[in-house]
């Protein structure tokens, strides 16, 4: 696995777990971030997982407008926590990381949805980031 897979599935933990716990982003980014300073071999995946946290959380409001507007139907609090988290971060990397392919963001997220989230979810994920991504 990549080192920006890892990282990838890092923030998924960080924003699903902000999530699930009703924390705040920051609250769970900080725990992290004191666990990955006593982890040094785990730096690289460290630093993109929090750059995709960071984005998240500047571009939340827009990212969250995309989703919601490509996803046919689909409020975000209706959609699994792990759904939303995938969605996210492949929305950022689509709309605001011109050094991730588009394609690349899109089968990243869909590999966590079907490892992570239901039967349906990965199908799901490929069909709103697919949209989203002919939109932007």
């Amino acid at each position: 696995m990549s080192a920006r897979s890892k990282a990838r599935k890092r923030a998924l933990d960080i924003l699903f777990a902000a999530d699930v716990r009703g924390e705040e982003i920051a609250t769970t980014l900080a725990a992290e971030a004191k666990r990955a300073a006593s982890e040094p071999a785990r730096e690289a995946s460290w630093l993109y997982a929090r750059e995709i946290v960071d984005g998240v959380v500047d571009h939340r409001d827009e990212i969250d407008e995309q989703i919601t507007t490509h996803s046919r139907d689909w409020k975000l609090e209706r959609m699994p926590a792990v759904d939303r988290a995938v969605l996210r971060i492949a929305a950022w990397e689509i709309l605001f990381n011109e050094q991730v392919p588009t394609a690349v963001a899109i089968d990243e997220a869909v590999e966590l949805a079907k490892e992570l989230s239901t039967d349906e979810s990965g199908a799901f994920v490929h069909g709103v980031l697919a949209r989203l991504a002919r939109a932007a």
